[in-house]
Protein backbone atom coordinates (compact mmCIF):
# COMPACT_ATOMS: atom_id res chain seq x y z
CA UNK A 1 0.00 0.00 0.00
CA UNK A 2 2.69 2.51 0.91
CA UNK A 3 4.43 4.43 -2.15
CA UNK A 4 8.06 3.68 -2.84
CA UNK A 5 9.90 5.90 -1.37
CA UNK A 6 12.10 8.46 -1.79
CA UNK A 7 15.94 9.31 -1.53
CA UNK A 8 16.60 8.61 1.99
CA UNK A 9 15.25 11.45 3.95
CA UNK A 10 17.97 12.93 6.56
CA UNK A 11 17.76 11.51 10.03
CA UNK A 12 15.84 14.16 11.58
CA UNK A 13 12.25 12.89 12.73
CA UNK A 14 9.48 12.69 10.36
CA UNK A 15 6.51 15.32 11.90
CA UNK A 16 3.32 15.71 10.55
CA UNK A 17 -0.25 17.30 10.87
CA UNK A 18 -3.77 16.03 9.18
CA UNK A 19 -6.24 17.95 8.13
CA UNK A 20 -10.22 17.55 7.46
CA UNK A 21 -10.96 18.48 3.81
CA UNK A 22 -14.05 17.75 1.34
CA UNK A 23 -12.07 15.41 -0.33
CA UNK A 24 -11.30 13.58 3.06
CA UNK A 25 -8.10 13.85 5.20
CA UNK A 26 -4.64 15.09 3.97
CA UNK A 27 -1.66 14.33 5.91
CA UNK A 28 1.16 16.57 5.43
CA UNK A 29 4.52 15.22 6.66
CA UNK A 30 7.62 17.17 7.59
CA UNK A 31 11.07 17.81 8.94
CA UNK A 32 13.72 20.63 9.49
CA UNK A 33 16.23 20.30 6.85
CA UNK A 34 18.93 22.97 7.19
CA UNK A 35 17.49 24.48 10.04
CA UNK A 36 13.96 25.28 8.25
CA UNK A 37 10.88 22.91 8.06
CA UNK A 38 10.58 21.39 4.34
CA UNK A 39 7.15 19.56 3.40
CA UNK A 40 8.89 15.59 2.34
CA UNK A 41 5.92 14.19 1.80
CA UNK A 42 1.50 15.18 1.29
CA UNK A 43 -0.72 12.43 1.71
CA UNK A 44 -4.38 12.58 0.26
CA UNK A 45 -6.84 10.06 0.84
CA UNK A 46 -7.57 7.78 -2.07
CA UNK A 47 -10.80 6.05 -2.48
CA UNK A 48 -10.94 3.33 0.42
CA UNK A 49 -8.28 4.90 1.78
CA UNK A 50 -8.15 8.06 3.50
CA UNK A 51 -4.82 9.56 4.57
CA UNK A 52 -4.90 9.10 7.95
CA UNK A 53 -4.41 5.05 7.59
CA UNK A 54 -1.26 5.61 5.05
CA UNK A 55 0.18 7.78 7.42
CA UNK A 56 -0.33 5.20 10.31
CA UNK A 57 0.74 2.63 7.81
CA UNK A 58 3.71 3.97 5.88
CA UNK A 59 5.22 6.22 8.10
CA UNK A 60 4.16 4.63 11.80
CA UNK A 61 7.34 6.18 13.76
CA UNK A 62 6.17 9.65 12.76
CA UNK A 63 4.95 12.29 15.19
CA UNK A 64 1.92 14.90 15.30
CA UNK A 65 3.59 18.03 15.17
CA UNK A 66 3.11 21.72 13.29
CA UNK A 67 5.21 25.05 13.29
CA UNK A 68 3.99 28.17 11.43
CA UNK A 69 5.67 27.84 8.30
CA UNK A 70 3.60 24.49 8.13
CA UNK A 71 0.33 25.63 9.21
CA UNK A 72 0.50 28.01 6.68
CA UNK A 73 0.82 25.43 4.05
CA UNK A 74 -1.90 23.10 5.74
CA UNK A 75 -3.79 26.17 5.51
CA UNK A 76 -3.22 26.90 1.84
CA UNK A 77 -4.06 23.28 1.00
CA UNK A 78 -7.37 23.26 2.73
CA UNK A 79 -8.64 26.69 1.22
CA UNK A 80 -7.81 25.22 -2.31
CA UNK A 81 -9.43 22.15 -1.62
CA UNK A 82 -12.42 24.56 -0.47
CA UNK A 83 -12.44 25.75 -3.98
CA UNK A 84 -10.36 28.89 -3.18
CA UNK A 85 -7.73 30.14 -5.66
CA UNK A 86 -4.43 29.10 -4.12
CA UNK A 87 -0.70 29.21 -6.51
CA UNK A 88 1.50 27.33 -4.46
CA UNK A 89 4.97 27.84 -3.90
CA UNK A 90 7.98 25.47 -4.00
CA UNK A 91 9.92 26.64 -1.57
CA UNK A 92 8.53 24.52 1.30
CA UNK A 93 8.86 21.19 -0.44
CA UNK A 94 11.76 19.06 -0.91
CA UNK A 95 12.24 18.13 -4.30
CA UNK A 96 15.70 17.41 -4.10
CA UNK A 97 14.32 14.08 -2.40
CA UNK A 98 13.11 13.42 -6.28
CA UNK A 99 15.27 12.25 -8.93
CA UNK A 100 16.04 14.66 -11.64
CA UNK A 101 13.64 13.34 -14.24
CA UNK A 102 11.07 13.83 -11.52
CA UNK A 103 11.95 17.14 -10.47
CA UNK A 104 11.46 18.36 -14.48
CA UNK A 105 8.31 16.49 -14.55
CA UNK A 106 7.14 18.29 -11.29
CA UNK A 107 8.24 21.70 -12.05
CA UNK A 108 6.62 21.36 -15.73
CA UNK A 109 3.65 20.26 -13.65
CA UNK A 110 3.61 23.21 -11.62
CA UNK A 111 3.92 25.81 -14.02
CA UNK A 112 0.11 24.90 -15.48
CA UNK A 113 -2.29 27.68 -14.54
CA UNK A 114 -5.49 27.17 -12.41
CA UNK A 115 -8.35 26.45 -14.76
CA UNK A 116 -5.94 24.93 -17.61
CA UNK A 117 -4.65 21.65 -18.57
CA UNK A 118 -1.33 19.95 -20.38
CA UNK A 119 -0.63 16.33 -21.13
CA UNK A 120 1.46 13.24 -20.51
CA UNK A 121 3.30 13.77 -24.00
CA UNK A 122 3.60 17.95 -23.50
CA UNK A 123 5.38 17.22 -20.15
CA UNK A 124 7.36 14.78 -21.55
CA UNK A 125 8.46 16.75 -24.62
CA UNK A 126 9.11 19.53 -22.09
CA UNK A 127 11.26 17.53 -19.45
CA UNK A 128 13.49 16.74 -22.20
CA UNK A 129 11.90 13.26 -23.38
CA UNK A 130 9.89 13.46 -25.94
CA UNK A 131 9.02 9.82 -26.34
CA UNK A 132 8.47 9.47 -22.33
CA UNK A 133 4.94 10.06 -21.77
CA UNK A 134 5.03 6.98 -19.39
CA UNK A 135 7.63 8.12 -17.66
CA UNK A 136 5.79 11.19 -17.28
CA UNK A 137 2.42 9.26 -15.84
CA UNK A 138 5.36 7.08 -13.76
CA UNK A 139 6.50 10.92 -12.26
CA UNK A 140 3.17 12.06 -11.63
CA UNK A 141 2.09 9.08 -10.46
CA UNK A 142 4.40 9.29 -7.48
CA UNK A 143 4.54 13.02 -7.19
CA UNK A 144 5.01 13.46 -3.54
CA UNK A 145 3.28 16.66 -3.39
CA UNK A 146 0.12 16.30 -4.67
CA UNK A 147 -2.11 19.26 -4.74
CA UNK A 148 1.19 21.56 -4.44
CA UNK A 149 2.02 20.17 -7.40
CA UNK A 150 -1.43 20.00 -9.44
CA UNK A 151 -1.28 16.90 -10.85
CA UNK A 152 -4.80 16.41 -11.61
CA UNK A 153 -4.03 19.43 -14.19
CA UNK A 154 -2.57 16.79 -16.52
CA UNK A 155 -4.20 14.57 -19.11
CA UNK A 156 -4.47 12.22 -22.02
CA UNK A 157 -3.40 13.55 -25.06
CA UNK A 158 -7.61 12.63 -26.46
CA UNK A 159 -8.67 14.58 -23.71
CA UNK A 160 -9.72 11.24 -21.25
CA UNK A 161 -8.60 12.05 -17.52
CA UNK A 162 -6.26 9.38 -17.16
CA UNK A 163 -5.66 8.53 -13.53
CA UNK A 164 -4.97 10.68 -10.44
CA UNK A 165 -4.00 9.44 -6.49
CA UNK A 166 -7.27 10.47 -4.69
CA UNK A 167 -9.34 8.35 -7.75
CA UNK A 168 -10.80 9.88 -10.83
CA UNK A 169 -14.22 11.49 -9.21
CA UNK A 170 -11.66 13.98 -6.95
CA UNK A 171 -9.37 14.82 -10.24
CA UNK A 172 -12.76 15.54 -11.97
CA UNK A 173 -13.89 17.80 -9.06
CA UNK A 174 -10.64 19.34 -9.00
CA UNK A 175 -10.73 20.35 -12.49
CA UNK A 176 -14.27 21.31 -12.33
CA UNK A 177 -13.83 23.79 -9.72
CA UNK A 178 -11.32 25.43 -11.38
CA UNK A 179 -13.34 25.83 -14.32
CA UNK A 180 -12.84 23.12 -16.58
CA UNK A 181 -15.64 21.90 -18.74
CA UNK A 182 -16.45 18.12 -19.62
CA UNK A 183 -17.82 17.01 -22.60
CA UNK A 184 -18.82 14.00 -21.36
CA UNK A 185 -18.26 11.67 -18.48
CA UNK A 186 -14.65 11.43 -18.24
CA UNK A 187 -13.20 13.75 -21.11
CA UNK A 188 -11.83 17.24 -21.12
CA UNK A 189 -12.75 20.09 -23.40
CA UNK A 190 -9.57 21.60 -23.60
CA UNK A 191 -9.31 24.92 -25.23
CA UNK A 192 -5.30 24.14 -25.88
CA UNK A 193 -3.27 22.66 -23.88
CA UNK A 194 -0.43 24.52 -22.13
Amino acid sequence: MCVKRMKQIEPNPILYCVRATPFGPVAVLWSVHRRKPKIVRILISKPGISAAHALRECFPDSVASSCPETDILVDQIEAFLNGEDIRFSLDAVRLDLCSSFQQRVLRANHAIPRGRVSTYNLIAKHSDNPNGARAVVTALATNPFPIVIPCHRVIRSDGSMGGYGGGVKMKRALLEMEGVAFCDECRVVARGFF
